[in-house]
């Protein structure tokens, strides 16, 4: 997972308006997916397994295809596109494909400081 901060929302973050469900207490596994999308499945189960393992770490799975005024703003351009939201909405990192739980968990790192 990468260092990203480009593609927030004004203000520096995100929140239950934009993702359609409430942060996480401490950080927020957002993963956007599309229909047909195999690695897709695969992500929703690293990031459900990684979020009830984490204390306060909420995982919100978005329609890509249902949502794309969100995805274009975020300069989504692949799925799954995981971002790892701080307590405050902000995104502290992104990756396209599908993720290792061990990266998942690093990256939350950045984000539980």
């Amino acid at each position: 997972m990468t260092d990203a901060t480009a593609g927030t929302a004004p203000g520096g973050g995100l929140g239950p308006d934009d993702l359609g469900a409430d942060l996480g207490e401490r950080a927020t596994l957002v993963q956007f997916s599309s229909a047909f999308c195999a690695p897709c499945r695969a992500t929703r189960r690293v990031l459900g397994d990684v979020a009830r393992m984490v204390d306060g770490v909420a995982h919100v799975e978005i329609d890509a295809e249902a949502n794309l005024s969100l995805v274009r703003r975020l300069d989504v351009t692949a799925t799954p596109t995981v971002l790892v939201l701080d307590a405050a909405g902000r995104v502290v990192r992104r990756a396209a494909g599908a993720p290792r739980k061990a990266d998942v968990i690093a990256a939350l790192g950045a984000a539980v400081r």
